[in-house]
């Protein structure tokens, strides 16, 4: 017996007070008829184990396969092991067998003859490849601001994020709209931002959103967007990550996350200058943050030692 259950427990103590005090007395105290008693007591050979609920599965059926019909199923599976199971239902028809194909799963699931899953290839994730100086590689994405956030039903709001590998410092943008015009001036700011802190902006990662790339357009799949051409114009290298795989562009997702945390659950907006304004500022103290993966350093320090040290 592998466990031994509640109701194991009260059949025991039932048998052990019938066995003292009758039959008759052990109905009225433990208010069961004398009849359950009288059936558990012919089981009962003095262990607990004896009181276990046995199977209640029937070991006949009378609409159940004869063993005709599953001596033609092994023979025709035995000649036919590749066969698929419509297949060979279709020939098994033909030779007189006429249960329906859900019966004949069973039945091939019970004898062994279904065919086995194949095991699904684990995946190994690449090395994560560790950036070596800033501006070597900056994701950015866009984050939709919340409805509950906004004030003005009317008003629609975007944060654009950009995000160094390196270093972890960030550069936010508020936008009215998410498209390529908008991701095309955010590439500029970002740049001339990274610029004043001396660091040259060498390539950039995306999603594959129409705001970046026509990567999945039917009708401008060859056409660049102002994003691309820009980047292009800059000098800059466009990165997109897999398809569906946003863990590729998980630095800035994993921020997110934490200004959905400490910013947009405790914060309301009124117009786009006032989400700009409180941006900024949340921009700035998540810069100044420590980080654990930078050694306790904030992202505005880890930048500044960096650029001191190549200067």
């Amino acid at each position: 017996m592998d466990s031994i259950t509640q109701d194991m427990k009260y059949r025991y103590s039932l048998m052990k007070y019938a066995e003292r005090y009758g039959v008759s007395r052990a109905s009225r105290k433990y208010n069961k008829t004398r009849s359950y008693i009288y059936f558990w007591k012919e089981r009962f050979d003095g262990s607990i184990e004896s009181l276990a609920c046995q199977s209640r599965k029937p070991h006949s059926h009378p609409n159940q396969h004869t063993e005709q019909e599953l001596k033609l199923i092994r023979d025709m599976h035995r000649r036919n092991p590749k066969l698929g199971i419509v297949e060979l239902w279709s020939r098994l028809r033909k030779r007189g067998y006429n249960r329906c194909i859900e019966s004949l799963w069973r039945v091939m699931r019970r004898e062994g003859m279904a065919a086995k899953e194949r095991p699904k290839k684990k995946y190994h994730p690449k090395p994560y490849e560790q950036m070596q100086y800033p501006g070597q590689r900056v994701q950015i994405d866009v984050k939709v601001v919340p409805r509950s956030c906004i004030a003005d039903p009317e008003l629609k709001l975007y944060q654009y994020t950009a995000i160094d590998e390196y270093s972890r410092y960030r550069i936010l943008g508020a936008y009215p709209e998410q498209s390529t015009y908008s991701s095309a001036d955010f590439l500029t700011k970002v740049t001339e931002a990274f610029r004043r802190k001396g660091v040259k902006v060498e390539c950039v990662q995306t999603d594959n959103g129409f705001e970046f790339t026509n990567r999945f357009s039917n009708s401008k799949r060859d056409i660049p967007t102002l994003f691309e051409n820009t980047a292009a114009a800059l000098g800059i290298r466009h990165k997109l990550i897999r398809p569906y795989t946003p863990r590729h562009n998980g630095k800035v997702e994993r921020s997110h996350r934490e200004d959905q945390k400490r910013f947009y659950d405790v914060r309301r907006f009124y117009s786009l200058a006032d989400f700009g304004g409180q941006l900024t500022a949340h921009q700035s103290r998540s810069n100044s943050r420590p980080m654990r993966p930078l050694n306790w350093l904030s992202p505005r320090q880890r930048l500044s030692a960096f650029t001191v040290q190549d200067v």
